[in-house]
């Protein structure tokens, strides 16, 4: 499937500063928990127990779960990768105390950055927003698993559209986001995500709660 750069760029354009003003109290605090169903807490454990020292995130967002997170030295090295330039502003300043290193890059294309390797990259709330089907979407762990160290970890999170429990409200928001572009996953499945990293890591733990499928991989 070919993607488009308007494709791509849809899937993060509602990242603007006015919206992250308010992206942690209207997208985590309300529509994680009580439309895709699945707690906070289950992102902050994954984070907690995974993130190390050297440390990649892809997708940052507005830089929430990086900040809540304790990292395992009081000096990590901390990188931010993402398409979106005020995410990487904004997460950037928000994890300033850590003088993030940061890249632009879209990683549905092989990343050609002479960046070193990580002993963990966070994915989270991120393949749901890229264009295409769920097996053409995991190119991106093709990308990443480049920059990982040996027995490195990436560890995130998506959410699904097929074989999870939804209500109305549910239905009704990832209809509205699918036909904005801001998601492009209403045929994503559990099945298909568990292959694909089953064929790319020597072992994978995928976790579901509510409609958000929460994994971890190791090379």
């Amino acid at each position: 499937m070919n993607v488009t750069k308007e494709q791509v760029d849809a899937g993060q354009a509602l990242y603007t500063p006015k919206m992250l003003g308010f992206y942690d109290f209207l997208i985590i605090r309300l529509i994680v928990p009580y439309v895709w169903k699945s707690p906070i807490g289950s992102r902050l454990r994954l984070y907690n127990a995974n993130i190390t020292s050297n440390h990649l995130e892809v997708g940052v967002g507005s830089g929430f779960y990086l900040e809540k997170t304790v990292f395992p030295t009081g000096s990590p090295r901390l990188a931010l990768m993402d398409l979106n330039p005020n995410c990487l502003e904004h997460t950037a300043q928000r994890m300033s105390q850590y003088n993030p290193e940061t890249y632009r890059a879209n990683i549905l294309e092989p990343i050609e950055l002479d960046i070193g390797k990580f002993d963990s990259i966070g994915l989270n709330a991120v393949i749901h927003c890229l264009p295409g089907t769920m097996d053409t979407k995991l190119v991106v762990f093709d990308h990443l698993k480049k920059l990982l160290n040996p027995k490195g970890v990436i560890f995130g999170s998506t959410i699904l559209n097929i074989g999870v429990e939804k209500n109305w409200l549910t239905n009704w928001f990832m209809k509205k986001y699918n036909k904005r572009k801001i998601f492009t996953n209403l045929d994503d499945d559990l099945d298909t995500l568990e292959k694909g990293l089953k064929d790319r890591f020597s072992k994978t733990e995928i976790q579901v709660t509510g409609t958000v499928a929460i994994f971890r991989v190791e090379l």
